[in-house]
C-alpha cells in the first residue's frame, strides 16, 4: 500500500497489516544520528526510516510582505546574542539549555484594550492559494497524502499576551482572551478554508490544554474559550471538504474533552501520552470515532527503557490499539537528547515490522 492508501485505511478505519509511523528529532539528537548513520546534513531522516511523510501544503504569503516592525515592545528589555523576535511578535531569549527559548511576550504590559486592538496580528490577508490543488494532486499521484498547518490558537494567544498574564484575564477580563483569541481564529479559518478548496488531506491543528492529571481550563471556559472557536474553523472547512481529516494536538491528559473534541470534527488526536492517559481504556470508548496517534511516551519508554522494552510496548500498542486500523505510532513529541540511538532504531524495527493482529 502506499503512504496514501494506507493513510485513507486508517482514517477509514479498515484493518490492514502495517501501520503508518514517525518521528522527530531535537537538532543534537539529529546530529548524533547523521554522524551514526553517516548521512550528511542534506539526508531525510524520515525517508530513511520510512516514516509517514504526508506533503505540506500552505498558502504563499505575497512577494516582498514585510514583518511587523515589532521593536517597540521590548524597548528597554535586554537582548542576549541569539534572541530573535517570531513570527507572532514574541521575543525569544536562548535559554542555555539546547534548543529552548524563554519567552516575552509583546502585550504583557498592555493595560488598555486599545493595546490589544492596535497589535498587528499575524494575518494571511493577500497571500495566495492558487498553487496548493496542483501540489495536492502530485503528492496524491506520488502516494502519498496532503496536510496543511493550520495552527494553534490558545498557544498563540498566550504567547502574545503572556502566560500569567492570559491566564489572569480569562477570569477578571475574559473579553481580552476572546479579542486576542478571535484574531488567531480568524487567521486559522481562512487558512483551513484554503486547503479544504485545494482537497488537503488533513488539516494539522492543536492546543495544548492539559497538564499530567487534567485540563488546564473548567470545562464552561475550554468551551467558551477554545472549543467554540475551534468548531467554528473545523465546521468552515468541512463545509467545503466534508471527508477532511482532523488532526488534534495536545500534551497531557484531555480525557475529560475528548468526546467534545470529537463532536466538533477531530478525527485524528495527538499524542495520547500513557503518562497520564490510559490508551486502551481510550480506545476500547472513543476508538471507533478516532485514530489515536502517537502513545509511546516521550517521558518513559524513549528515554528510559531498553531496546527491548520499546519494542514490547510498540508491539503491545499494535496489538491492543490495531486492530481496526486506526492507529498511527509514533513517539509523544519531538524525541530530545537523552533518548539513546539504539530506542529510535528499536522504535523503527518494531513499528515498521510487526504486523497488525488477525
Amino acid at each position: 500500500m502506499t503512504q496514501l492508501e494506507l493513510f485513507r485505511a486508517t482514517c477509514a478505519h479498515e484493518p490492514h497489516e502495517h501501520f503508518l509511523y514517525h518521528g522527530g528529532f531535537t537538532p543534537d539528537l539529529d546530529r548524533r544520528l547523521r554522524e551514526d548513520l553517516k548521512l550528511d546534513e542534506k539526508a531525510n531522516l524520515g525517508q530513511y526510516f520510512g516514516f509517514f511523510d504526508p506533503r505540506g501544503v500552505g498558502l504563499k504569503a505575497p512577494e516582498g510582505l514585510k514583518a511587523p516592525d515589532f521593536s517597540r515592545y521590548f524597548e528597554g528589555e535586554e537582548k542576549p546574542e541569539g534572541s530573535f523576535i517570531n513570527g507572532l511578535g514574541v521575543l525569544e531569549i536562548p535559554a542555555h539549555f539546547y534548543h529552548f527559548t524563554g519567552y516575552i511576550s509583546p502585550l504583557r504590559n498592555a493595560q488598555r484594550f486599545e493595546e490589544l486592538e492596535s497589535f498587528p496580528y499575524p494575518n494571511v490577508d493577500g497571500w495566495t492559494g492558487d498553487h496548493m490543488a496542483a501540489e495536492v494532486e502530485k503528492a496524491h499521484a506520488e502516494g502519498f497524502p496532503t496536510t496543511c498547518w493550520v495552527g494553534h490558537m490558545y498557544e498563540n494567544a498566550w504567547q502574545v499576551r503572556g502566560y500569567e498574564q492570559f491566564l489572569e484575564d480569562s477570569v477578571t477580563r475574559p473579553e481580552w482572551c476572546e479579542h486576542i483569541l478571535d484574531r488567531f481564529a480568524e487567521r486559522n479559518m481562512k487558512v483551513a478554508c484554503a486547503a479544504a478548496r485545494a482537497g488537503v488531506d488533513m488539516l494539522h491543528t492543536g492546543d495544548d490544554v492539559a497538564n499530567q492529571v487534567t485540563t488546564m481550563f473548567s470545562p464552561p471556559s475550554w468551551r467558551r474559550l477554545m472549543k467554540s472557536r475551534w468548531a467554528k474553523v473545523y465546521a468552515a472547512a468541512r463545509r467545503i471538504k466534508p471527508d477532511i481529516q482532523i488532526w488534534y494536538h495536545s500534551d497531557g491528559n484531555v480525557d475529560l474533552i475528548v468526546p467534545e473534541l470529537i463532536e466538533i470534527g477531530v478525527t485524528i488526536l495527538n499524542p495520547v501520552q500513557p503518562e497520564c492517559m490510559d490508551p486502551v481504556k481510550l480506545k476500547r470508548e472513543w476508538g471507533d470515532r478516532v485514530v489515536l496517534d502517537g502513545t509511546v511516551g516521550t517521558q518513559s519508554t524513549m528515554p528510559w527503557g531498553s531496546p527491548q522494552e520499546v519494542k514490547k510496548v510498540v508491539r503491545e500498542r499494535i496489538r491492543t490499539l490495531g486492530r481496526d486500523g486506526a492507529l498511527m505510532l509514533g513517539p509523544t513529541h519531538v524525541l530530545e537528547p537523552e533518548v539513546p540511538l539504539e530506542n529510535i532504531y528499536a522504535f523503527v524495527e518494531a513499528a515498521s515490522k510487526t504486523k497488525a493482529p488477525r
